[in-house]
């Protein structure tokens, strides 16, 4: 997808975090976009450098870190990059709505649920305040709260986990966003509510039109879910492409790796069953030259450990779906060629 497709886009986005003595370079080069009414998955293990990439444009990487963004970050004809943080914080509110992983950090365990939800509708959305209280009931009762006149009067504390989940993306849609970020809005919950809570955010992407940035470390989660999908790897995007083509036409060894550590519960054999990819994602701090997965795939060859590889088109798959891989890629030009 091209910048001028795109609601939101990022270009050669690069971002350093500094500790004492040592920089890692979390964000290397990413670009990506995502346009109205779309769903972006963006995949990759705990640590890869999805939230980083994620929220620090948007300024909500936590205080006190020291960080160096470089590249192009745009939304509503602005670049983020170069805004303070109050400027951030108005896009933030109405451009950006934020599901964050913990509802608690981002809920105010002094205030209740529901006037919360009104604050933002009245900053944001230019409601009155009678008009901001029905919209945040509304918005509870949209998001499957059960009797949600009650929860509008609940403190956070009072909810379940599942519950604050739900509470926390009627947050992020109270000042009716044009780009919802969900960062790993599963994670904690069990399988039956990590199931709702996407089949909500698709509802919520197909019903309101909004374009959905998910960020997830389940490749397996995003099938029901995406349009497009983002695969990143210490930093790197390793492949992208339509959901259809990463999840059922892998070309990645990383992909494949993700897609084969997804549980078979239906295999007898538990070696089959659950599968894992060997050995650990590089250092950011001490990076080497080449492929950032070559210590654990199983079809590194010697040129792999010499130069980074860029993403190249599939041959023989849709528009838009790329990867990083030349040895696979080379197999795969060869079959079609």
């Amino acid at each position: 997808m091209t910048s001028a497709e795109s609601i939101y886009s990022v270009e050669d986005l690069v971002i350093d975090l500094y500790a004492a003595d040592v920089t890692v370079r979390a964000v290397d080069g990413v670009s990506f976009g995502v346009g109205e009414g779309e769903t972006l998955a963006i995949v990759g293990e705990s640590g890869s450098g999805k939230t980083v990439m994620t929220l620090g444009p948007l300024g909500l990487l936590p205080e006190g870190v020291a960080v160096n963004m470089r590249g192009r970050a745009q939304a509503n004809g602005s670049e983020l990059l170069e805004m303070d943080q109050g400027q951030l914080s108005v896009l933030r509110g109405g451009f950006f709505g934020v599901v964050f992983q913990d509802p608690m950090s981002a809920l105010n365990p002094m205030l209740k649920i529901g006037p919360q939800l009104a604050s933002q509708a009245m900053r944001f959305a230019g409601r009155t305040k009678a008009e901001a209280r029905r919209d945040a009931v509304s918005l509870l009762a949209r998001t499957g709260i059960p009797d949600p006149e009650d929860r509008y009067h609940r403190y956070p504390h009072e909810l379940s986990g599942g519950m604050l989940q739900r509470a926390m993306i009627a947050l992020a849609l109270a000042a009716k966003p044009r780009v919802l970020v969900a960062d790993e809005p599963t994670t904690a919950l069990d399988a039956t509510v990590q199931a709702q809570i996407l089949a909500l955010i698709r509802d919520i992407q197909r019903d309101e039109g909004v374009a959905v940035i998910l960020i997830t470390h389940d490749i397996g989660a995003v099938s029901s879910v995406a349009d497009r999908v983002v695969v990143l790897y210490a930093g790197q995007v390793a492949e992208t492409g339509t959901a259809l083509d990463v999840l059922t036409r892998p070309v990645h060894p990383y992909t494949r790796g993700l897609l084969a550590s997804v549980p078979d519960f239906r295999s007898a054999d538990a070696a089959q069953a659950l599968r894992e990819i060997p050995g650990s994602p590089p250092s950011q701090i001490r990076l080497e030259a080449g492929c950032r997965f070559a210590d654990r795939c199983a079809l590194v060859e010697p040129a792999c450990r010499q130069s980074r590889p860029v993403l190249q088109p599939v041959p023989g798959s849709s528009a838009g779906h790329s990867a990083a891989c030349p040895v696979v890629l080379r197999e795969q030009g060869a079959a079609h060629g």
